[in-house]
């Protein structure tokens, strides 16, 4: 049975800082539809006063922005793409084209195709997300994808050069400074400056992730983005102190960031409580981290590991770390979660910033029917047929006939007739009576 330690103050409903989005984003969308770089510039300088001669990056402009910054910097953004670029490569060669004679004669088989093209949005705003960098841009090259577009917007009139020296890294072929909506929109409907991409990828706020949900079907996207979420499972062997760090460190991605606690442990749940309220007092990003613990934090008390699997479920949460004994076993009994971090020398942050997973992942519950970001969405996967045996294809002909007329697919069916007559013996009935 479920005891409630700490509920969220906030429930349900439609956040007020929302209120309008859904209408910006439309009337934005709308105008760089109609007026192409003329509308994408003048909202750069709205959103971001920024409003160079070319938003696009030169190659000698990026290759002065990797050099003004510390070797350090650039040696660990290089160590970073390798450990991705590794995961990503054994995520692609898991995917086989192959082809099998199914019966004498049928032959059926698979191709992995990457997206011709691809636009790749990396956020700056409070976070200038470079790892964002590798995750998207590292992982389309591997799959194959001949042409990445790269945006991310300018912070606060300067240009974000670990970011833009991470996308220069990772093979991005176009590098633009140009953020929001109007990058979105530009990327997918394409200007005479952008070229359109087919598929959109990687994170942002709210408009970015509004606009990215109204193109979508017009260009494909990878997820229908939501706040972080993180959600650890403890038991009594859980180090207190590393589960209270471990939830603030992704509380403090947002004000609307949920982190949950589910313990078998209820000492363990009150003294994180305790931690938490004394971490906050200096923590740097407190006014993120803060309101995301008082408004969407939540520490659940249950009877055994089995239950706290079983209500973990529930949240199908981002993020599900696992402070426990035997944290594999959560390998075997849990199903829904964007991604599991197992054991104490683990940890979420490993996963966002340098481990090699792709931390583009499911929430608001969409880790009930999806994964996150991987090689596998840049592909398309597509099938092909073919039929060499004359007899094949006649006792094919003959059944398509008959399940089509099953179906009131007269034209289906005489597909079908034509070939049973023209590779098999029969005359058909239909053919005689005049065509």
């Amino acid at each position: 049975m479920e005891k409630h330690l700490k509920t969220p103050a906030v429930t349900g409903g439609t956040d007020p800082r929302l209120a309008g989005v859904r209408d910006t984003v439309t009337a934005v969308i709308d105008d760089v539809r109609r007026h192409g770089d003329e509308a994408v510039r003048r909202y750069s300088e709205q959103f971001d006063g920024w409003s160079p001669e070319s938003f696009k990056l030169s190659e000698v402009e990026i290759k002065e922005i990797v050099a003004s910054l510390p070797d350090q910097v650039i040696q660990d953004i290089v160590a970073v793409q390798d450990r991705v670029r590794k995961f990503a490569q054994h995520q692609r060669d898991s995917l086989q084209d192959f082809e099998v004679e199914t019966e004498p004669g049928v032959f059926l088989g698979q191709k992995n195709i990457p997206v011709s093209a691809v636009g790749a949005y990396v956020p700056g705003g409070r976070y200038p997300l470079v790892a964002s960098a590798h995750m998207t841009v590292v992982t389309a090259k591997v799959a194959g994808v001949p042409r990445v577009t790269a945006c991310t917007p300018p912070i606060r009139g300067e240009i974000p050069a670990a970011t833009v020296a991470a996308l220069h890294l990772a093979g991005a072929d176009e590098i633009y400074l140009l953020g929001g909506i109007q990058a979105i929109a530009a990327m997918a409907i394409g200007t005479d400056a952008i070229e359109k991409v087919n598929l959109l990828v990687g994170p942002g706020n709210a408009f970015v992730a509004e606009a990215k949900r109204q193109l979508f079907g017009e260009v494909g996207i990878d997820l229908f983005a939501g706040p972080t979420e993180v959600l650890v499972i403890a038991d009594e062997h859980a180090d207190p102190f590393i589960t209270a760090v471990d939830l603030l460190s992704q509380a403090e991605h947002g004000p609307d960031s949920p982190a949950v606690l589910i313990t078998t442990s209820e000492s363990l749940g009150h003294r994180v409580l305790e931690l938490i309220d004394e971490i906050l007092l200096d923590m740097p990003t407190a006014d993120y981290a803060g309101p995301a613990w008082r408004d969407y934090g939540q520490v659940i008390v249950v009877d055994d590991i089995d239950e706290a699997y079983e209500v973990a479920d529930t949240f199908a949460s981002e993020h599900v770390q696992v402070l426990t004994d035997q944290p594999r076993e959560a390998l075997d009994k849990m199903h829904d979660y964007g991604a599991l971090f197992l054991g104490e020398r683990t940890c979420v942050s490993y996963g966002d910033k340098v481990i090699g997973t792709n931390h583009t992942l499911p929430t608001r519950g969409a880790a009930r029917y999806t994964g996150g970001l991987w090689v596998g969405k840049y592909l398309k996967t597509v099938t092909y047929q073919e039929v060499t045996s004359d007899a094949a294809s006649a006792g094919l002909g003959e059944l398509c006939g008959r399940a089509a007329r099953v179906e009131l697919f007269e034209g289906h069916a005489r597909s079908g007739d034509v070939r049973a007559e023209k590779f098999g013996d029969k005359t058909l009935a239909w053919a005689s009576a005049g065509r």
